[in-house]
């Protein structure tokens, strides 16, 4: 989840990520995964960067959404496994509509066999 307070703040203050990045000891390609969301922020990288901008914690901390993680292993090519990275609350969504498509499925097979009885 990209970090847009943390950016926000960052570029309000005319900091560039190489500075913030050296001011957190790592290089700006790693600072930049960590805005973007691809690596999770620390509460003690939280509370560093918060000094180094001079805000509070409160002004830039996001809370990375809950992911879920799907492995699936590639039955053609077993050397292949694709990861998929599905935010929490589209993985509900995605299971309630599931399951009023197998509900959805019950009622029609019920009127079919109502149907076939009456034929």
């Amino acid at each position: 989840m990209i970090k847009h307070r943390l950016i926000l703040v960052r570029k309000n203050k005319k900091l560039s990520q190489a500075y913030i990045a050296k001011a957190l000891c790592m290089d700006t390609s790693n600072y930049n995964r960590r805005e973007k969301g691809e690596v999770k922020i620390s509460i003690s990288e939280w509370k560093k960067l918060a000094d180094i901008l001079g805000v509070s914690i409160d002004d830039i901390l996001e809370e990375d959404t809950p992911q879920i993680f799907i492995s699936n292993d590639n039955p053609i090519n077993k050397a292949e496994t694709n990861h998929y990275n599905i935010p929490l609350s589209l993985w509900e969504i995605q299971k309630k509509y599931i399951q009023k498509l197998e509900q959805e499925n019950q009622e029609l097979r019920y009127h079919i066999a109502e149907k076939d009885k009456k034929s």
